[in-house]
């Protein structure tokens, strides 16, 4: 058995805590409000797992990602992105990874949390499966972080040039409120413009069903901004001026 904070308290660094804390909005009335830190940058974090996951059990995982300590909840879903990684030929196995974590969203509660997790794990297994959970999540999940699991996920899809799902789920997102939820989804888009920019500019340009106005105008600025980072000057010019 590895106790996975344990290990990790070795490596805490109060020096970093401050930063680390202004950096995640930890801050009251903060999208991360009350998330403790023990300063330990993702790299040592990395490196703790590539020493430790092929000893870890899923129950390991367990114990762990419902620690308080950020760093000790991200070292546990890297060491399950591992377990998934390396067991392949076994879809059993897989199942009962994904399963895991989809039962501890909760805890997947920032965003380096989802975006380090979700599209290794989620993105993988769903590659040739039904992906109505993502639509799930994104539509009627509980918190934030659970929508960005939805959206962000697809961003494995659109890397291969398949890019329905991003599409429908940006759709889904269009008029979210919140502002991490517009970055995800205009980071999601940039993806689909990296392989087929003639589709990104026809998604821009139409309406989104059910409504009349064209997407680019109606989305969030952030949104477009990040969804067009890519563009010519041009071309920004002309969908910023709206």
């Amino acid at each position: 058995m590895i106790d996975i904070e344990k290990r990790m308290m070795t490596l805490r660094d109060d020096s970093q805590v401050a930063g680390l804390s202004r950096f995640f909005k930890t801050g009251k009335g903060q999208y991360g409000e009350g998330d403790m830190f023990l300063g330990i940058k993702v790299p040592v974090t990395r490196q703790l797992v590539k020493e430790i996951w092929k000893d870890c059990s899923l129950d390991d995982v367990a114990a762990a990602v419902s620690s308080p300590w950020h760093e000790v909840r991200l070292c546990a879903l890297l060491v399950l992105v591992q377990l998934y990684k390396h067991s392949k030929k076994d879809a059993e196995r897989q199942s009962r990874y994904v399963d895991f974590y989809l039962a501890n969203t909760r805890y997947i509660n920032n965003w380096d949390l989802v975006d380090l997790s979700c599209g290794e794990i989620m993105g993988d297994w769903l590659m040739k499966r039904d992906r109505g959970v993502l639509y799930e999540l994104a539509r009627s999940g509980k918190t934030i972080w659970e929508q960005r699991i939805g959206i962000v996920t697809t961003i494995s899809f659109a890397r291969k040039s398949d890019f329905e799902d991003a599409l429908a789920i940006a759709d889904i997102l269009l008029h979210h409120g919140h502002d991490l939820i517009h970055k995800a989804t205009g980071w999601t888009l940039r993806e689909v413009d990296k392989h087929d920019h003639q589709r990104l500019l026809a998604y821009l340009s139409s309406a989104a069903p059910g409504e009349s106005a064209p997407r680019y105008t109606v989305m969030p600025r952030t949104m477009l901004r990040y969804a067009i980072e890519k563009f010519s000057d041009d071309e920004r010019a002309h969908y910023m001026g709206r």
